[in-house]
């Protein structure tokens, strides 16, 4: 039993030995040890290796068997295998030597796009660099339009435009953004438009408060210039406040009278010292300024610029119509007045602190038609007078009256002005109202009264019985009247402005001379260059103010009587009224002559000569003889003009006339002269000449006048009695008998005759006398045309 027993389990050993090892050699190596762990687990761990080695010995067996059946084929791989090592190794080299030569290559392609990369990175970074400024400074526009920068915005639009978009190119945003650009340009004008709008009801509504200001401050400067010379009340300190005040006179060629200097309105410094608001305190200049900027930019300044003077002249024309009621009261005029004044120093502010806006010319048409205006107001009220009458009534108003009198004096200027254009108006009246005739005189308390408007004196006139003439026309006394009634003006004008009588003189002085040297000269002038002025108007020009210039001296003594001022007095002003009637004078005289020579030409010009005339006719022209009497009944109106005048005025029209005639003989319209145009010709020169030698005006010497007619004598004499061989032979003498006549001119008049002796007869040919003539003719001509040729070499 034991031994059954026995040998089953040897059997059961066996078997499960047996499937060990089967699973150890089907079996993953990872797995193998769980069936190792139940060998040893067993008792039969000797006997199982025994199995083990058997099995083992076994596939040696096996092994060795396989071996030695593939033995020839390994031997035979191995070669093979040999055989490829050696290919294997040239393949090798080959691959290496490709792949470096790979290498090699790739590194260039890859160069190649890393330059592609590069500059493909530097096209976006420029693009970039271009585009990023256009939206950066789009976006800084915006900024600026919402902060209503208008200005600044123009100038980024203008940047942008100009130069950013075009350097960014042509892309989306970019013609977004280009074609926005009008609408922002239209947007910020309707803007600045607007703006400009309100400034201009600003300033209208401020200008009251304005001129108020501005003369609150001149009163505080006045203070503090009093209060320094408060301390030197002696002449000599009073005469160096006269000097430092008119340092501040209104220039005299017209200019703004409300300048920084007198108005103070500009002047910080002394804005902040004496707390009184400025201009620019009151009124918000910027606006205008940008506006300004802002149409310079869009290139419509004109348009601006037109636009604001249209809007200020009108109000200026509001500001200078005076309300109805003004005159019943100061304050009325106090309105006025600062309203006036306030927009002035608005335009002198605007005209300082711009470059163009407005300029002198501008604000001096304005401050012309302020004064136009202002005195055809106030004139009926004489408001001038009432100005310097209320100054007494200020002091209960606070105005200090001591520097409203210095402002009356600086003022001066301006109220000499006034006068001058009213007293140009007047002269004008006279000159046109006159009739440039001798005054008549019928009794002796018409003389009187005469001699008190004028200080005429001629003993001989004195002599002669009444009725009788003098000299000058009516324009002399109311001239030298209206002259007095400057000075008084004047006179008036200066009273109560504290001035010592050498101020006063010297005042009156200048005024009179501005009065004489411009008003009264240029209506003399406009009187004699007028048109249709005859010679008896300038004539009677010429004795009038002959008689004007020797009364200069009876108003030097008029100023003196007033003034109190001797005339010799040191550093005394000198009325210039002697040159100014010299020189209106002189202008009468060329005028006289210009006159004359006009008047010939016009009887000239009724010359009708027939040059082809076979004969000459037995007496003058009847074109000639008018033209003689004319002269004769002109000249003999030059009785009362001084001898020199009356004398080249007879010369010259004499010499005028000779030429004239000459031209006549000559032009070219006549082709053909003959000898019995000659001989009417000469008829009319003889009578020229008989008017010559009667005198028509004395102080002539001998035959002086007949010179005037020399060169046409000397030629008629030489055609009427053909005296050639004389002429050629004493040519170039100086006692030739026909010195004055030209060689050119002798061939021009010939070269006509010989025209007329070949065309005068047909059968001129056939007739002996003709034919010598006609070769004389030749004859003469070819020997002047040596003469001159010979002169001229």
């Amino acid at each position: 039993m034991d031994n059954g027993h026995y040998s089953m389990a040897s059997a059961e050993t066996a078997a499960e030995h047996e499937r060990i090892l089967r699973e150890i050699e089907s079996t993953d190596t990872n797995c193998i040890g769980p069936t190792l762990r139940s060998v040893y687990d067993g008792q039969e761990h000797g006997l199982f290796m025994d199995k083990l080695e058997g099995r083992i010995r076994n596939h040696d067996r096996e092994i060795e068997k396989m071996c030695n059946h593939h033995f020839q084929g390994f031997v035979d791989s191995i070669t093979e295998l040999l055989k490829v090592r050696g290919e294997a190794q040239k393949l090798k080299c080959q691959v290496t030597e490709t792949n470096q030569k790979l290498q090699n290559d790739g590194k260039e392609v890859e160069l190649r796009q890393c330059r592609l990369q590069q500059r493909n990175i530097a096209t976006t970074i420029d693009k970039l660099t271009h585009c990023l400024p256009v939206l950066e400074m789009y976006s800084k526009l915006q900024e600026q339009m919402r902060a209503k920068r208008y200005y600044p915005a123009l100038r980024t639009l203008e940047q942008l435009e100009g130069s950013c978009l075009p350097q960014a190119g042509s892309y989306r945003f970019c013609a977004i953004m280009a074609e926005n650009i009008p609408r922002l340009r239209t947007h910020i004008r309707d803007v600045s438009m607007s703006d400009l709008k309100d400034f201009l009801e600003s300033i209208r509504k401020h200008s009251d408060k304005i001129g108020e200001t501005a003369m609150k401050q001149a009163q505080v400067q006045i203070a503090r210039d009093n209060a320094v010379t408060s301390q030197q009340r002696s002449a000599s300190g009073r005469r160096i406040r006269k000097e430092v005040c008119s340092g501040t006179e209104v220039d005299r060629n017209g200019s703004n009278p409300f300048s920084e200097k007198d108005s103070g309105i500009l002047d910080v410094e002394d804005e902040e010292e004496s707390e009184i608001p400025g201009a620019q305190d009151l009124v918000d200049f910027p606006p205008v300024y940008r506006c300004l900027h802002i149409y310079t930019v869009l290139g419509a300044r004109d348009t601006f610029e037109n636009y604001y003077r249209k809007q200020r002249r009108k109000q200026a024309r509001l500001v200078l119509q005076p309300h109805s009621n003004m005159h019943e009261t100061l304050e009325g005029y106090r309105h006025y007045f600062n309203q006036i004044v306030g927009f002035f120093v608005v335009e002198d502010h605007i005209l300082h602190t711009t470059q163009g806006l407005v300029n002198r010319a501008y604000v001096e048409e304005l401050w012309e038609l302020a004064l136009s205006k202002t005195i055809a107001a106030l004139r009926t009220h004489s408001v001038l007078e009432l100005f310097k009458q209320t100054l007494f009534l200020w002091p209960g108003y606070g105005f200090p009256v001591n520097q409203l009198f210095d402002m009356l004096l600086e003022m001066r200027d301006q109220y000499g002005e006034i006068l001058l254009k009213k007293w140009n108006q007047s002269f004008r009246q006279i000159l046109d109202q006159d009739n440039y005739s001798p005054i008549p005189v019928a009794s002796p308390e018409e003389y009187q009264r005469i001699e008190g408007q004028f200080p005429f004196q001629d003993p001989e006139l004195d002599k002669m019985p009444f009725p009788k003439k003098l000299p000058f026309s009516e324009f002399v006394p109311k001239v030298y009247s209206q002259l007095k009634e400057f000075i008084y003006a004047c006179l008036k004008y200066s009273e109560d402005l504290h001035l010592s009588s050498t101020e006063i003189d010297d005042m009156i002085r200048k005024s009179t001379n501005l009065l004489l040297t411009r008003t009264l000269s240029h209506c003399l002038q406009y009187a004699i260059k007028k048109k249709n002025v005859g010679l008896a108007e300038l004539v009677q020009i010429i004795i009038n103010t002959t008689h004007l210039e020797q009364s200069c001296h009876y108003l030097e003594e008029f100023i003196s009587n007033i003034t109190n001022v001797p005339p010799d007095t040191i550093n005394a002003t000198k009325l210039y009224g002697t040159s100014t009637f010299k020189d209106a004078r002189h202008a009468a005289e060329e005028e006289i002559y210009t006159n004359l020579n006009q008047k010939i030409d016009q009887f000239l010009q009724l010359a009708d000569y027939d040059w082809m005339a076979a004969q000459g006719g037995g007496q003058a022209s009847d074109y000639l003889s008018d033209l003689i009497a004319f002269l004769c009944s002109t000249f003999a109106v030059f009785t009362h003009l001084p001898g020199k005048v009356a004398q080249t005025a007879c010369m010259s029209a004499c010499k005028h006339l000779s030429t004239s005639l000459l031209q006549l003989l000559l032009e070219a319209d006549v082709r053909q002269v003959s000898m019995g145009a000659l001989q009417q010709f000469n008829v009319d020169v003889k009578e020229c000449e008989k008017f010559a030698r009667a005198g028509p005006v004395p102080g002539f010497q001998g035959d002086t006048l007949l010179l005037a007619f020399i060169d046409l004598r000397q030629l008629l004499d030489l055609f009427t009695q053909w005296d050639w061989s004389t002429y050629l032979a004493d040519y170039g003498r100086p006692t030739c008998k026909y010195l004055r006549v030209n060689p050119h001119t002798a061939l021009a008049l010939l070269e006509k005759m010989k025209d007329t002796s070949r065309k005068n007869n047909m059968f001129a040919q056939f007739r002996k006398n003709e034919r010598d003539k006609q070769k004389l003719i030749d004859t003469v001509v070819k020997q002047l045309r040596n003469l001159i040729a010979t002169n001229q070499a």
